[in-house]
C-alpha cells in the first residue's frame, strides 16, 4: 500500500532519517519501534504531508508521490493521528473535527446539523459520551486524544498514522480503539502504528519495523517476538527495567493533606475533590492512580495553588500549615508541578533549551535585573549532563527535540528550584521504554537524597514499580491506600466507580 525507499532528512545539518527503507502492507497493522529521537515521528510527517522537503521517493499503491502539504496526503487517503494534539483549542469538538472539510447545504452555507449529527456519531463510535459543541479547551489531554482519533476517521483513509494514540486515553478508550482497528484491518486498511506501550503491539500489530538514530535497522512478523526482543532491537542492548526497594519507612511526614476539597468551577454546588486525606514521607514515592476523570489532575494542581478560591481543608508542609495562593506561593514553600500536558503547561516550546531550564530560577542568575549568560549556561548544561539530555547543544529550539527529551528539560527547570516535594503527572508519557528507565531512575534517586515524591500515572506497572504507597482515586474520592505490592486487581477495582 506505501512504501518508502531512502528517506533522508535533516535539521539545520542534524540528521532526523538516513536513507529509512520500509513498506505498509493493505489488511495489517505495522508497529514502527524505535526510542525517543529514532526518527519515527519525523518519518510519519514526511509520509502524511507534514515535511515536504526530504530526500528519498514515496510509492503509494505502486505510484511514485510527493505530498506538498497533509491536505494533499489527505486527498490521497492518507491520515494522521499526531502524537502532539493539533486541536484549536477555543473552537468545539465538531468545528475541529470539520476543520479544512466543512460540509456546506446547497446555498453554500454552512451545514451545522449535518456536520454535529456527524460528530455525534464518530464520538458514539469511540464511547466519548459528550456534547460536540464542547469547546476543546474545556477537555482533558484524554478526551482530546479521542478527538484527534475522531478526526482521522472522518475522513475515509486507505492508510491511517496512529502516533502514540493510546499515550493519554483510558483502558476503556483503549479496548474502543483496538475494535476499530480491527474493524479497519478488515477494510484493508493499512495501519501504521507507533507506540512506547509494548503489550499494545503484541495485542495489535502483525508486523514491525524499527528505527534506531534515524536509520530503519530490521523489519519482520511480530509473531514469536518476546518483550526482551523488541527492547534489544529498539536500544541495541538489553534494558533492565528499574524498581523500588520493598520495605520503605519514612523517617517523618513531609505533606499532609486533611480534608482537602475543591469546588467544582461550574457547578458550585458539587465538589471535584471529596475530603481527601493522605500524607508524602521524606524520601517517599507515593503513587496515585485512578481512571479518566477520577480527579487526580485536580489533586496536583489543588496542591500547587492553582485553584486556591475554590479549595478547602488543610495542608501541612513540614508540619508547617500553608496556604497557596498562587503557584509562585507554592513554589517559593518548595513545591515544584511537572504537567501532564509538557507541550502545553510544562515549555515555551519557540525557546531554546538554556532558556527553559533557566525560566524557574531568574533571580539567582540575575543582578541588577540582566542575566548572566554564563550562569545560565552553566545550570543548562548541568542539568544536560545529569540527565542526559540528547541535544546539539543548549541553543537547540526546544521544540526540535524528541518527547522523552522535552520531558528531561522539563524536569531539569523544576530540579534547578532544588523542590522538598516533586509532583509528577503521567512523567513518561510518550516516551520510550530506555528513557522512562532514565526517568525511573532519577526519581529514585531524588527520593533516597529525602525528596518527597508525588506520581500520578495511568499505567499500573509503572506505578507497581516505583512506589512505597499507592493511593487510589475514583471520581473525586480517595478510594483506599495499598501497599506496593498490591495486585493490579486491587488497584483496578478500587479506581472503577461504584454504581448504586
Amino acid at each position: 500500500m506505501l512504501r518508502a525507499e531512502n528517506i533522508t532528512k535533516r535539521f539545520s545539518g542534524v540528521t532526523a532519517l538516513d536513507a529509512v527503507c520500509l513498506e505498509f502492507q493493505a489488511g495489517k497493522v505495522t508497529a514502527v519501534i524505535g526510542e525517543n529521537g529514532a526518527g519515527k515521528s519525523t518519518l510519519m510527517k514526511i509520509l502524511s504531508g507534514v515535511y515536504p522537503d526530504y530526500e528519498g521517493q514515496i510509492w503509494y499503491k505502486g505510484n511514485p508521490v510527493r505530498f506538498a502539504s497533509p491536505r494533499d496526503a489527505q486527498d490521497c487517503g492518507i491520515a494522521i493521528i499526531h502524537q502532539e494534539l493539533n486541536l484549536i483549542p477555543y473552537l468545539n469538538i465538531t468545528e475541529n473535527i470539520f476543520l479544512g472539510r466543512e460540509l456546506t447545504t446547497r446555498w453554500g452555507t454552512l451545514d451545522k446539523k449535518a456536520m454535529r449529527l456527524r460528530t455525534g456519531q464518530l464520538l458514539d463510535r469511540l464511547n466519548l459520551s459528550i456534547s460536540p459543541d464542547t469547546l476543546v479547551s474545556e477537555l482533558k489531554v484524554g478526551q482530546q486524544q479521542v478527538v484527534e482519533i475522531a478526526k482521522a476517521l472522518l475522513i475515509d483513509s486507505e492508510v491511517i498514522i496512529m502516533d502514540e494514540p493510546t499515550s493519554a486515553i483510558s483502558e476503556s478508550e483503549v479496548d474502543v480503539l483496538f475494535r476499530i482497528i480491527a474493524d479497519l484491518k478488515k477494510e484493508q486498511k493499512a495501519i501504521v502504528y507507533i507506540s512506547h506501550k509494548l503489550d499494545e503491539l503484541f495485542k495489535m500489530a502483525d508486523r514491525f519495523v524499527v528505527l534506531r538514530d534515524g536509520k530503519s535497522i530490521e523489519s519482520g512478523e511480530m509473531q514469536g517476538m518476546t518483550h526482551d526482543d523488541i527492547i534489544r532491537k529498539m536500544v541495541g542492548r538489553a534494558v533492565h527495567t528499574i524498581r523500588r526497594q520493598a520495605g520503605f519507612l519514612s523517617p517523618k511526614p513531609l505533606l499532609s493533606v486533611e480534608n482537602l476539597c475543591l469546588k467544582h468551577p461550574e457547578r458550585t454546588q458539587e465538589n471535584q475533590l471529596k475530603n481527601i486525606f493522605f500524607t508524602v514521607g521524606q524520601g517517599e514515592i507515593v503513587g496515585i492512580f485512578g481512571l479518566m476523570g477520577a480527579g487526580r489532575t485536580e489533586l496536583l494542581e489543588t496542591l500547587f495553588g492553582l485553584h486556591p478560591k475554590r479549595t478547602s481543608g488543610k495542608i501541612r508542609l513540614d508540619e508547617q500549615e500553608r496556604h497557596f495562593k498562587s503557584p509562585g506561593d507554592a513554589i517559593a514553600a518548595g513545591l515544584a508541578l511537572v504537567p501532564e500536558d509538557r507541550k502545553k503547561d510544562g515549555l515555551v516550546l519557540g525557546l531554546d533549551v538554556r532558556t527553559n531550564i533557566s525560566l524557574t530560577n531568574l533571580n539567582s542568575i540575575e543582578r541588577n535585573g540582566l542575566l548572566n549568560r554564563a550562569k545560565e549556561s552553566k545550570l543548562a548544561n548541568q542539568y544536560i549532563t545529569d540527565l542526559n539530555i540528547k541535544t546539539s547543544s543548549e541553543r537547540q529550539t526546544a521544540r526540535n527535540l524528541s518527547g522523552g527529551n522535552q520531558q528531561k528539560i522539563v524536569l531539569s527547570k523544576w530540579l534547578a528550584t532544588h523542590p522538598k516535594l516533586l509532583m509528577l503527572d503521567e512523567p513518561t508519557r510518550g516516551i520510550d521504554v530506555n528513557a522512562k528507565n532514565e526517568i525511573y531512575k532519577l526519581i529514585l534517586q531524588l527520593a533516597d537524597a529525602g525528596m518527597g515524591i508525588l506520581v500520578v500515572s495511568s499505567e499500573l506497572p509503572e506505578i507497581l514499580a516505583i512506589s512505597d504507597r499507592i493511593l487510589v482515586m475514583s471520581e473525586g474520592n480517595l478510594t483506599t491506600e495499598l501497599p506496593a505490592n498490591a495486585s493490579e486487581d486491587e488497584i483496578l477495582k478500587a479506581a472503577i466507580p461504584q454504581t448504586i
